[in-house]
């Protein structure tokens, strides 16, 4: 069962999500950040959601802000504000009374991901898909100084996703990044943490994940596929990626009386 709801965020911004249920009750729940320029209806949200309410987990996915339905130009985002909304969802289902929740972050969704498990105890486990860890770096390597220089003279940047028309982004999200360097804060991390990559991945480096993984604390497991790029567009590794985050889950999330 589905159902769509809207909440705000500590700054008043409406935000659109979708709370998932499975066919019985349950207090354990996956809570879904999507990635850089997609959405909650993702196919990697979508996929992971039924896999999870096959197996008796909520999910709760969202739009961060001007993406999606939720509120704002998407100019405006940055790490900051997207951590906020991050919190006000975990508010949210835990006022509903979701007391066993595990996060996932894409990308993007994997840094505020970090970001929010380094500060919120009640987090049970931790999955993330490709998770940028240094988006400042990620960028520069990415866009190159030229390109840089021209974000912050225009507020737009090429979409880094693939298409051909220019992005409208403020170049205050590049120096929101640099306050948002998320190895520090992963070394407070000590719940259960699953990484996938692929080694082919085109946009995130390799080396930001296998820092990442060398500086948490807990349980952790580091699972990379040899030829899955970053949008995993090979069927096999898309299925290799979901079936990995979604056993995790259900193995840290699940209750066992």
């Amino acid at each position: 069962m589905e159902e769509a709801l809207t909440f705000r965020d500590l700054q008043g911004h409406s935000v659109a999500a979708i709370l998932s249920k499975p066919e019985k009750p349950t207090t354990s729940l996956a809570l879904l950040c999507h990635g850089f320029l997609s959405g909650k209806n993702s196919t990697t949200n979508k996929t992971l959601t039924r896999l999870l309410n096959e197996q008796g987990l909520a999910t709760f996915r969202f739009d961060f802000f001007g993406q999606g339905e939720s509120e704002g130009p998407f100019e405006a985002i940055t790490t900051t504000l997207a951590i906020q909304q991050t919190l006000a969802a975990l508010n949210l289902v835990t006022a509903r009374g979701y007391d066993k929740i595990g996060l996932v972050g894409s990308s993007f969704g994997g840094l505020v991901a970090i970001l929010t498990a380094a500060q919120r105890r009640e987090i049970a486990c931790l999955a993330l898909k490709c998770p940028v860890v240094d988006f400042a770096e990620e960028l520069l390597l990415t866009l190159g100084p030229e390109e840089l220089a021209r974000w912050q003279d225009t507020d737009t940047i090429p979409n880094i996703m693939g298409g051909t028309e220019r992005i409208r982004l403020r170049y205050g999200f590049y120096e929101d990044c640099l306050n948002h360097i998320a190895y520090g804060p992963a070394e407070r991390i000590t719940i259960p943490t699953l990484i996938v990559q692929g080694e082919q991945d085109e946009c995130v480096p390799l080396h930001q994940s296998r820092r990442l993984h060398d500086v948490l604390r807990g349980q952790k497991r580091l699972d990379l596929l040899p030829n899955a790029d970053h949008q995993f567009t090979r069927g096999e590794d898309f299925r290799q990626m979901t079936t990995a985050i979604g056993e995790w889950l259900v193995s840290h999330l699940s209750r066992h009386y």
